[in-house]
């Protein structure tokens, strides 16, 4: 059977496309992103696409929505080669290659429970400092905890 060259997914109007997510991370983008299907947003979903630079991937599109800096520093963290797209009247006006900072502040959560910045008495940012991008490995700057990319868990 020969595959057709047509489109799998529609352009969009306005709004965001997140591409070149590792294949099967697109499910926690959308959840880090907040995105349920309730907030009225149309979203398309690919999974497990051919991609010529990272073998097989996902793609986000959301239409009606573009995302902030800090959300892009989230998408980061769980796919270091994706791609932000921003579009405006079917035209791409931004394209952003996602780049993890050396210091993330403020949203991930340490998995140590004795750490500082778990401590209710105690009102502290979390900082963890990036030993490695791919794959993603952190370390917390208070206590010297290592993280892992499956390991992450955002802050709230």
């Amino acid at each position: 059977m020969a595959r057709s060259k047509e489109l799998i997914v529609t352009k969009i109007k306005s709004g965001t496309v997140i591409d070149h997510l590792p294949a099967g991370t697109a499910l926690q983008a959308l959840s880090i992103l907040g995105i349920t299907g309730r907030e009225g947003y149309r979203v398309a979903l690919v999974m497990n696409v051919e991609s010529k630079k990272i073998g097989k991937k996902d793609i986000i599109k959301i239409e009606g929505r573009e995302l902030d800096s800090e959300e892009v520093n989230k998408i980061a963290l769980i796919a270091p080669t994706a791609t932000i797209n921003i579009i405006r009247d079917y035209e791409v006006v931004k394209k952003v290659k996602v780049k993890l900072q050396d210091v993330i502040e403020g949203i991930v959560r340490c998995p140590n429970p004795n750490c500082i910045t778990n401590q209710r008495r105690e009102p502290v940012k979390t900082a963890f400092r990036v030993v490695q991008r791919v794959p993603v490995k952190l370390q917390c700057l208070y206590c010297g905890r290592y993280v892992t990319r499956e390991e992450i868990q955002f802050a709230r």
